[in-house]
């Protein structure tokens, strides 16, 4: 079984679902990446995909699709996509075994990259 970098809760491949179709664009996924912002030092990033960028790792899941930037693909190793509602606000969340920290505000966070080592003997002991 090949290895993903991320995986998604059932409510998250539906909410990508909702949102490719509700575009109104030809949308065909979205793109996860990582920048440097706020007092944590990074925060996530989503945009919309209307065709893959060269050098982009793509895992497919539940029928949504989730492109990743080359340069936040070892931040996101072992990363758990989620959406997730409550009365006051919705959005995506991500359980992060690379996050650190996080800023007291929720706008940015600690990660650092993923120990492969580690992984690798994790995997090797599956």
């Amino acid at each position: 079984m090949a290895f993903k970098i991320m995986s998604l809760t059932d409510a998250a491949a539906e909410r990508i679902t909702e949102i490719i179709e509700d575009s109104g664009k030809p949308v065909i996924g979205v793109r996860v990446g990582v920048k440097n912002a706020g007092c944590a030092g990074m925060a996530y990033t989503l945009d919309y995909v209307n065709e893959p960028v060269p050098g982009d790792d793509h895992i497919e899941e539940k029928g949504a699709h989730v492109f990743i930037e080359p340069k936040a693909t070892l931040f996101l190793l072992g990363t758990v996509m989620d959406f997730e509602e409550s009365v006051l606000s919705s959005g995506f969340t991500f359980r992060n075994p690379n996050q650190t920290g996080e800023c007291g505000c929720g706008e940015s966070v600690q990660l650092k990259p993923a120990d492969l080592k580690a992984l690798a003997e994790a995997r090797a002991g599956a």
